[in-house]
């Protein structure tokens, strides 16, 4: 049996009227633009119509548990985030429907994933070898963009016990990937789904504050201002005014020194059906590498807690060298925030683009080891890292 995600990709193949093999230059979906509606021609949903529900056979198939079981027999859960990522694109496609669309047409769309917001894990241990249950829908829409909400159950003792929830933020695109395309409008069926897209649009409207409010736009407000202040006094010796003399704490560490780093080289199985990177793919290598920084830092097996949010900044093309560089830029007690960069390489020039951030928060059993900035670049990720971690935390407003 196949996972979920390739019987999705394979349906979702046909819908878009794409061929299989690998073709460095894919055949032009130009034609389609014509077909592509008006946002008053299509008919409003609920979001039962894009409700999937699939199931990873864990239990039964031997060769998936391979794939998904760590030495210790837990679940991989980069590879649930590959499945998550092509499940929230599969809502999308039973999301919109075009009344008009001829029959022997391909859906003249393409469904790009611009972020993921907020996986919170419960305390569920997910076992690399029992079935694995995926559920979602699209739980809110705009002109041109739709959330999706997917979570994760397992089975445990005869019944599902959930192991985690993740929104995703979906564009949709034209054909030909260069505009975007108007999706079908929600039409809530009940008073839960109306609550459901009053939050959609709350999460909207927070993540537009948000963004005008990041660390790498404005400066630190009053509070942080305080806290570097105090960071320089804690590192900076008094006995002396040598210029870039730094003195480390008792029981801490550089920023500098707390870091993972790996470079991936990508291939066509990796992509998506535009012949770019498959989100899903950078999101497992992303979580993978961020977590052996964080066993490395704690020497200890931490657990993932949350995952702040995903961006999607560039797309990757299947040729491309990606840099994942995993920072601890903060720690608070038995938690630590790393942040993970993900860079494409160009062999020929040697430069270098950021194409996604990744923010998880793991915790380990005992108390870790506090790290310390030592440059004004670092105490921004720290300051960033604070952030994100009080965010998922719900302990204080988020500034991205």
């Amino acid at each position: 049996m196949l996972r979920p995600s390739s019987l999705f990709k394979e349906e979702m193949m046909k819908r878009l009227g794409l061929d299989h093999g690998y073709q460095p230059l894919p055949k032009s979906r130009e034609h389609l633009l014509k077909y592509q509606p008006k946002l008053e021609e299509l008919p409003s949903r609920t979001m039962q119509d894009s409700f999937t529900s699939a199931i990873i056979p864990l239990s039964t198939n031997l060769l998936l548990q391979d794939r998904y079981v760590t030495y210790l027999g837990n679940v991989r859960m980069g590879r649930l985030l590959e499945d998550m990522d092509m499940f929230a694109a599969w809502s999308c496609h039973k999301h919109v429907v075009i009344p008009n669309l001829p029959a022997n047409v391909p859906l003249p769309y393409t469904f790009v994933t611009i972020l993921v917001d907020r996986i919170d894990f419960t305390d569920t241990l997910a076992s690399g070898t029992a079935d694995i249950r995926l559920s979602g829908h699209v739980s809110w829409v705009g002109t041109s963009s739709m959330e999706v909400v997917v979570w994760l159950e397992q089975m445990q003792n005869g019944s599902y016990q959930k192991l985690t929830r993740a929104l995703f933020l979906m564009a949709a695109r034209n054909a030909t990937n260069t505009g975007a395309a108007p999706v079908n409008p929600i039409k809530p069926g009940n008073e839960e789904e109306q609550l459901i897209l009053d939050g959609g649009m709350a999460r909207k409207k927070q993540r537009q504050l948000l963004g005008a409010q990041s660390i790498f736009k404005v400066e630190p407000n009053d509070p942080e201002q305080t806290i570097m202040y105090e960071l320089f006094k804690r590192t900076t010796p008094n006995d002396t005014m040598e210029l870039n003399k730094r003195i480390l704490p008792p029981n801490c560490r550089w920023m500098s020194h707390s870091y993972q780093m790996s470079t991936i080289p990508s291939f066509p199985e990796h992509r998506n059906h535009h012949n770019r990177v498959f989100g899903g793919f950078l999101m497992r290598c992303a979580l993978e590498i961020s977590w052996a920084a964080a066993v490395l830092y704690c020497r200890t097996r931490p657990k993932l807690d949350r995952i702040a949010d995903i961006s999607f900044e560039k797309p990757v093309s299947v040729d491309s060298f990606i840099k994942m560089t995993a920072y601890v830029v903060y720690t608070e007690l038995n938690y630590l925030q790393i942040m993970t960069v993900a860079e494409v390489l160009d062999p020929h020039s040697g430069n270098q683009v950021t194409t996604n951030t990744f923010y998880y928060t793991f915790s380990a059993s005992h108390t870790v080891t506090e790290v310390l900035p030592r440059s004004y670049h670092e105490t921004m990720w720290y300051i960033q890292g604070r952030r994100k971690f009080k965010y998922s935390m719900g302990i204080e407003p988020h500034y991205e």
